[in-house]
């Protein structure tokens, strides 16, 4: 599969060749990401060993090939920043998927992840032609809520302990755009997000 380019960002699958710069964003913000992973009560935290990583990777790539999810790290030139996942893709009458998304402490706040989720949502819409994709956010966690907000997508309320988040059940505000607000918003929001400024 090929890369997914924006204004700033570079989006692709992640390889076996990415573990390093990988662990070296998951180490030093281990604690920032950890609390807001989904994990039942008592589980480890995601193995971070090449070959679990390794593993990761070849998984990703199945779901790729039977369409079932896109995972992708996000990449500010050459520096891996986080990942963003198309997932939990669902075809017939559903047409419709789930972004998931992390981001290195050291360039947050900086519209990376904003950018990133319009690219993928122009995947979702325009490539996969997917009728809906949301995104699920624990109230509490403000900078994941932000992005959503920066993009203005519809909110559609909460869902009650909706998913067990480091061992304990959560919330979930649920954000998410059809294809006909997509229709409508979609030059505006490439415009902001996705084209590189004139010179």
């Amino acid at each position: 599969m090929t890369a997914l380019t924006a204004k700033r960002v570079t989006l692709r699958p992640l390889t076996a060749g990415d573990y390093d710069a990988w662990l070296d964003v998951r180490s030093s913000c281990r604690d920032w990401l950890v609390r807001w992973e989904p994990r039942p009560v008592a589980a480890p935290t995601l193995a971070e060993d090449r070959n679990s990583f390794q593993g990761r990777c070849a998984g990703r790539e199945r779901e790729r090939h039977m369409g079932f999810g896109y995972g992708f790290g996000i990449f500010l030139g050459e520096r891996f920043c986080g990942e963003i996942t198309l997932s939990s893709i669902q075809r017939g009458p559903f047409q419709s998927g789930v972004i998931g998304y992390w981001i290195d402490r050291a360039v947050a706040g900086q519209g990376l992840m904003p950018e990133s989720v319009v690219t993928v949502l122009n995947f979702a819409f325009d490539v996969l032609h997917l009728h809906r994709v949301e995104i699920n956010i624990v109230p509490r966690n403000t900078a994941s809520r932000r992005v959503a907000e920066k993009l203005a997508l519809r909110s559609e309320g909460v869902s009650i302990k909706m998913l067990e988040i480091d061992g304990v059940w959560e919330d979930h505000m649920r954000f998410a755009i059809v294809a006909e607000e997509w229709a409508e918003r979609r030059e505006q929001l490439v415009s902001d997000w996705l084209t590189p400024p004139a010179m």
